[in-house]
């Protein structure tokens, strides 16, 4: 297709072709190219609406989240592979029981007020979280409640943990809060204080003013941040203009009223690749597509037996779902863990397309065709001891996942499986059906968004079989143990280890129907340089990279605009 661009999952591939592209070049050459230059200002259609410019409180807004992310940041942040890297800590320790974290602030770090970054700003900003008015999610508040916060000097902080817990380091990329200027305000005064609407961060970029026509807010307006203690930014001016829709996104972009868009989707994908000026970045989601088969169904225990688990993942056609249903837009899952991780197994491979070697599974696990039965009469079903192979598959009333059941219903039919659909509303299948274990097979998506860790504990450790996100009941003590112990290992290569065995492992017992990664698909001008788009965990994670975005360029000592590709 043309103009799109496929992020690369791998940094070292890339470099590796990029010192091969200077080896071959002459020193006139390089020397010759184009050198960016600050200046020049750039404006994107944002999808959504803003509310509150506050990371403690953006949780359930996309806009604010994609906002925040350029004018704050928080003690650490994540390379491609999710690995921590320094941020407003320039380095930290870990105790040898991985109860104890200590951060050292970075000297050079300065609020956009021109205040010092302290330890007092890390303690006001989590001790929000701890607060019983916290508004955001419940489970992050519980968490942070159990945590000591330790103010050791102006620039050290020390967080005290119960209990070993290496996904910690989640929990510190959070953007910070200006203590001297919310000192005593509480989570619960937060959230309509005056500061959300007059943001001081620490970020690339500082607030300015919002957009404003009529009555109506439209957008925001950002400028660089000249004492910003990374690597300033070459682009003067940022301004985000809210839209309803991606299709009024791409409609401002070919208007020429924004540059780029901060989201497209089924709709508006294949015009935007025949959009003259504009490039697609497609960048695989922290999401997996997913179908549970609940192993404690007191009814459907055939489930149980692995076979008739690995025979139904054999004769479902991911590809043709992606290619068919999503335009395209995904990944065939290969395992429980995302595959730019830096704990993603190598070598690990999909489940394939097999339904040859599906039916040779069910024959073995006794389940027959009855004699003469042809494939879509009604009873090609197959049975065992006079019980039919036949389950209900429980999806929300979307059309996407509509098509994705009836789908999966239809292949399931080719090697003599009965499937029932049953649809609700996605509200219902995640807050009631799939937390009461009301279901017997249920198509839906874990969102790995926010959180790079891979920790898999939630969803696959035996003791969440119950209460849990566990909601197939997989109940693999082998599997229990190696999560376990990699929660509370801090060293990295370990818990790759580790991880590694649980992913075999889930591939062989076939536990959850892996379906594919949905892909996040974002456009933006060919007259700006320097995009990098990598791996996302959040969509604002687009924004990542944003310091090296260029529209200026030096060639023979001048400055010039970059030309359109």
């Amino acid at each position: 297709m043309r103009n799109i661009r496929w992020q690369l999952l791998i940094a070292v591939g890339g470099i590796i072709l990029v010192i091969g592209l200077l080896l071959g070049q002459s020193p006139d050459e390089q020397l010759g190219a184009p050198q960016p230059v600050r200046g020049g200002s750039y404006t994107e259609a944002l999808v959504g609406q803003l509310n509150r410019l506050n990371p403690v409180l953006d949780f359930h807004n996309q806009a604010d989240r994609d906002v925040d992310r350029l004018l704050y940041s928080g003690l650490v942040r994540f390379d491609d592979r999710g690995l921590p890297e320094p941020d407003l800590a320039e380095s930290w320790a870990v105790s040898a029981d991985a109860t104890l974290y200590t951060f050292s602030l970075r000297a050079d770090a300065v609020w956009h007020d021109g205040v010092p970054v302290s330890a007092d700003d890390v303690i006001y900003t989590f001790s929000k979280l701890q607060d019983p008015d916290f508004p955001g999610p419940a489970d992050l508040g519980s968490l942070w409640q159990q945590i000591q916060i330790v103010r050791l000097s102006d620039r050290a902080v020390q967080f005290q943990l119960p209990e070993p817990f290496a996904p910690f380091f989640d929990y510190l990329a959070l953007g910070l809060l200006p203590d001297h200027l919310l000192r005593g305000v509480s989570a619960a005064d937060l959230v309509d204080h005056p500061f959300n609407l007059q943001p001081i961060g620490t970020g690339p970029f500082r607030f300015d003013r919002f957009l404003v026509e009529g009555e109506a807010l439209v957008g925001v307006s950002l400028t660089a941040f000249p004492e910003y203690y990374g690597m300033p930014p070459y682009l003067e001016r940022i301004e985000l203009r809210t839209v309803a829709t991606p299709a009024d996104a791409l409609q401002a972009f070919q208007a020429g009223e924004v540059q780029g868009i901060s989201r497209l989707d089924s709709e508006t994908l294949a015009q935007a690749l025949q959009t003259p000026g504009l490039d697609v970045n497609a960048s695989m989601l922290p999401r997996v597509s997913l179908v549970f088969f609940n192993l404690s169904h007191t009814e459907r225990t055939f489930f149980t037996d692995k076979r008739v688990r690995q025979a139904l993942a054999l004769a479902v056609n991911r590809q043709w779902i992606i290619d068919q249903l999503l335009d395209g837009q995904g990944v065939v899952a290969a395992g429980p863990i995302l595959p730019w991780s830096w704990a993603f197994a190598e070598g690990l491979e999909p489940t394939p397309f097999d339904p040859d070697q599906a039916a040779t599974l069910l024959d073995s696990a006794g389940w027959q065709l009855p004699a003469g039965a042809a494939p879509g009469a009604a009873e090609y079903v197959r049975v065992r001891e006079e019980t039919a192979l036949t389950f209900e598959l429980l999806h929300a009333d979307d059309p996407l996942h509509t098509r994705v059941a009836e789908m999966l219903r239809d292949n399931w039919a080719a090697i003599g499986v009965r499937v029932t659909l049953a649809p609700t509303t996605a509200e219902l299948l995640l807050t009631q059906r799939l937390q009461t274990r009301d279901f017997q097979a249920a198509l839906t998506d874990l969102n790995l968004s926010r959180y790079p860790d891979p920790d898999p504990y939630p969803f696959w450790h035996d003791s969440q079989a119950e209460t849990g996100q566990n909601f197939g009941g997989f109940n693999d003590r082998n599997t229990s143990i190696w999560l376990e112990q990699a929660r509370t290992i801090s060293d990295s290569g370990q818990r790759a280890d580790l991880y590694a065995s649980f992913q075999h492992r889930f591939l062989d017992q076939a536990p959850a129907l892996l379906l594919y990664y949905p892909v996040y698909d974002t456009a933006i001008s060919t007259a700006l340089q320097g995009v990098r788009i990598g791996p996302m965990f959040d969509p604002s994670d687009r924004f990542s990279a944003i310091s090296g975005w260029y529209l200026l360029a030096r060639r023979g000592g001048a400055a010039e605009a970059t030309p359109e590709d």
